[in-house]
């Protein structure tokens, strides 16, 4: 039952034409969770925690620092940064962890664990991905048990190359031989030929710049770049 739950948003992502559905839920999830943590939430123990914790990557500080909540960010920025003081002197009276005679095992500090393990998470990193998990895992859920969504499936922009990658692998552990197969040949087609059509928009965008091909339509190669962005960077581009 709790798979279906994400059936809508899955749904939803399908049905927005977009050169990737799954960037599409990425990017409406980190939206969802930029609004959240800039909402109310961030007075709550026990997010206040988890920020104190996890902290947030750099590009989601930025756009944490874009939504002008700057009273909201400068709590979450204060209790974290009062902790990682206080854990980082108790850690650096410790001092630097004492070499191996034979230059074996373990010799990072336990100042550097702690900062590169601190560089490596996000809150907002991880509240997007344990849920976009769910939604991988409704898309071959829905597949299996699912007509009308095969077809929605069929009749999308294809994916980005990391997607693509991605929905490649894991269909390999969620479906039967059979499934697999017939899953790869509809995938492998609409990655190809969604790719060649964006690439070839990219060619004739290119093209336009040059003088002989001043007076021709721009056909569908306006919006080229950032389609193109998406397909090969999983970034959609606000234009």
């Amino acid at each position: 039952m709790a798979e279906q739950l994400y059936t809508i948003p899955v749904n939803d992502a399908f049905d927005t034409k977009c050169e990737c559905p799954l960037c599409q839920m990425q990017r409406d999830l980190e939206k969802n969770a930029i609004e959240y943590t800039m909402g109310p939430s961030y007075m709550e123990d026990d997010n206040r925690a988890m920020t104190d914790k996890l902290g947030f990557c750099t590009h989601h500080m930025r756009l944490l620092y874009a939504e002008k909540n700057r009273l909201g960010l400068a709590l979450m920025m204060k209790t974290h940064t009062d902790k990682t003081i206080r854990d980082l002197k108790e850690l650096a009276a410790k001092g630097p962890a004492a070499k191996s005679l034979f230059g074996k095992g373990d010799n990072e500090s336990p100042v550097t664990k702690y900062i590169n393990k601190l560089e490596s998470t996000c809150f907002i990193c991880d509240k997007m991905n344990s849920t976009f998990d769910r939604y991988v895992d409704t898309i071959f859920h829905m597949w299996k048990r699912d007509k009308d969504f095969i077809e929605k499936f069929k009749a999308c922009n294809g994916f980005c190359t990391f997607h693509y990658g991605l929905l490649y692998e894991y269909g390999s552990r969620k479906l039967s031989k059979e499934q697999y197969n017939e899953f790869l040949t509809i995938l492998n087609d609409l990655y190809f030929t969604n790719m060649e059509r964006v690439n070839g928009d990219i060619g004739w965008f290119i093209d336009k710049f040059d003088y002989r091909f001043k007076n021709e339509p721009w056909k569908n190669s306006k919006d080229a770049l950032p389609r193109g962005i998406i397909k090969t960077n999983h970034t959609i581009i606000e234009q």
